[in-house]
């Protein structure tokens, strides 16, 4: 039995949805499936009800920017409850910070006479979540890059004249959000942040887990990664990190998570006290 514990569809980056995503993980024979959305647990309604049907084990989930010490790095929040109030006021927060921070990008390519609309970018992403791969995929469609690729390289990469920065939590209040939510917290691809050093101090905050099984973590790295979840007694999770086609071939199925890493996240969490909510949102 395996499971997938990072996705996205049309709710955030991804080009499925979450419909499509349940019956992808039902073809490759997946057990349990986790969708961990860019700030937003909009589409874990849709996801629940898609894998029930499919007959696989679905686990709420979110992904959440933040930073410490002015690393950027991705916490994964699963098993959340997608009506907690302060969890909802928060990432709504991060959804406005994200339309703002496309229109700020567009009026970025604007100045550099590039004719592109923030309206355009907003049509196409149909979400709340929208980013930068939403400001590509806009550029690709209106003719004025050749591919996503192109982009991200000409315009949209950091330090390139396109790029805005992104406002985020800190890594401790996005720990304590999560937990607030009644979920855990999981540091995701700490392969590709390379922010190693960082992890003990996650750990102080309360993390919970490491996502040592990435798509773009090499054999080496995941050696890596399962030491130091043994050495800080951390859970261990893996996913495939799957947008759907925005970045080339769909990788549902690449990352295939041994289901007994499930069943430790769920002993995790049954062993953990109920939080109270000591103010409200």
């Amino acid at each position: 039995m395996f499971a997938d514990l990072h996705l996205h569809t049309q709710f955030s980056d991804g080009t499925y949805t979450p419909e499509e995503v349940a019956t992808l993980g039902q073809k490759f024979g997946f057990a349990a499936l986790a969708l961990t959305d860019h700030d937003t647990v909009e589409g874990c309604a849709r996801m629940a009800a898609a894998c029930a049907a499919a007959g696989i084990e679905f686990i709420t989930g979110t992904e959440l920017t933040a930073e410490h010490d002015g690393n950027e790095l991705h916490l994964l929040g699963y098993f959340v409850d997608p009506l907690n109030p302060r969890l909802l006021v928060e990432i709504g927060q991060f959804q406005t910070v994200r339309q703002d921070r496309v229109r700020e990008m567009v009026s970025r390519l604007n100045r550099l006479n590039v004719p592109l609309q923030a309206d355009a970018v907003f049509a196409l992403a149909n979400c709340r979540s929208p980013g930068r791969p939403h400001v590509a995929r806009a550029l690709v469609n209106a003719g004025l890059c050749r591919s996503l690729d192109e982009a991200f390289e000409k315009y949209l990469k950091k330090s390139r004249p396109a790029w805005v920065p992104k406002k985020k939590m800190s890594a401790r209040e996005g720990i304590a959000l999560i937990h607030h939510a009644g979920g855990l917290a999981v540091l995701a691809h700490p392969g590709l942040n390379r922010t190693d050093e960082v992890i003990p101090h996650l750990v102080d905050a309360g993390l919970d887990g490491i996502e040592c099984f990435h798509t773009k973590h090499s054999p080496a790295a995941v050696q890596h990664y399962l030491r130091l979840a043994e050495r800080y007694r951390l859970l261990v999770t893996g996913g495939s990190d799957c947008h759907g086609l925005s970045k080339g071939k769909p990788l549902i199925g690449t990352v295939r998570l041994d289901y007994r890493h499930v069943e430790k996240l769920k002993q995790r969490l049954a062993g953990r006290k109920p939080t109270i909510p000591s103010e409200s949102p």
